[in-house]
Formats: C-alpha cells, sequence, structure tokens
C-alpha cells in the first residue's frame, strides 16, 4: 500500500470518528520522515481516543501497523508513525497551542477530496 492509499484511508477512518479539521500536509520534498502528516483534533479525550482507535483498527485490516504510537494514555496528542504518514489527533486546544500547521508551512496542503 503506497502511502497516498494509507492517507486516504487514514483520513476516512478520522472522519468516521467525527475527527474535526482534518488536514493533509504532503511534506515528500521537504522532510525524510515521511510523505504525508495528517492532523486531526477531537472535542475530549474519549473521541481523540476513538479516533485513533478506529485509525489502527482499519490499518490493521490492511496488515498495516503501526512503527510507534504514542500519548494515548494522556489523549491530549496522540501521535501515529506509519512510516511514510505520521498521524496527529489532538484535543482542540492542544493543536491551537503547537501549531503545526505554521511550523510545516513549507508543505503542500492536500485536498482530502483529491487524495
Amino acid at each position: 500500500m503506497d502511502s497516498r492509499e494509507k492517507a486516504k484511508l487514514i483520513v476516512k477512518a478520522l472522519d468516521d470518528k467525527k475527527g474535526k479539521d482534518i488536514k493533509v500536509i504532503d511534506i515528500s520534498e521537504i522532510s525524510v520522515i515521511a510523505d504525508y502528516f495528517i492532523i486531526a483534533d477531537g472535542s475530549n479525550i474519549n473521541q481523540v481516543q476513538a479516533m485513533a482507535n478506529n485509525v489502527e483498527e482499519v490499518l490493521g485490516k490492511e496488515k498495516v501497523q503501526p512503527k510507534q504510537i504514542e500519548g494515548y494514555r494522556s489523549g491530549n496528542w496522540i501521535l501515529m508513525d506509519y512510516h511514510d504518514v505520521i498521524v496527529h489527533i489532538f484535543m482542540e486546544e492542544d493543536r491551537l497551542f503547537y501549531d503545526l500547521e505554521r511550523i510545516w508551512r513549507d508543505g503542500k496542503d492536500v485536498s482530502i477530496a483529491n487524495l
């Protein structure tokens, strides 16, 4: 499965759990760590954890396992490393504080409709 197909599945999994303000940033030309960053937020810790669980379940059905998952217990910022796609799921206020979109502004915004 290529990174674009993986990103598409992740976006759908986040959307299925009512993830808010889902953004996909193509960082392939500015970083070697991944092809895409996917950023979304939720209203509360239970929703953030449910979003992460759904991503893991959907990709698991496709035999895609994460390299690493961080922050699940606290639920404020869950980072899921799927090698060429990195998923950041935040509580709303934490997303505003860390402002990854600003830090990675040299990346290209990808329209979810075009994934």
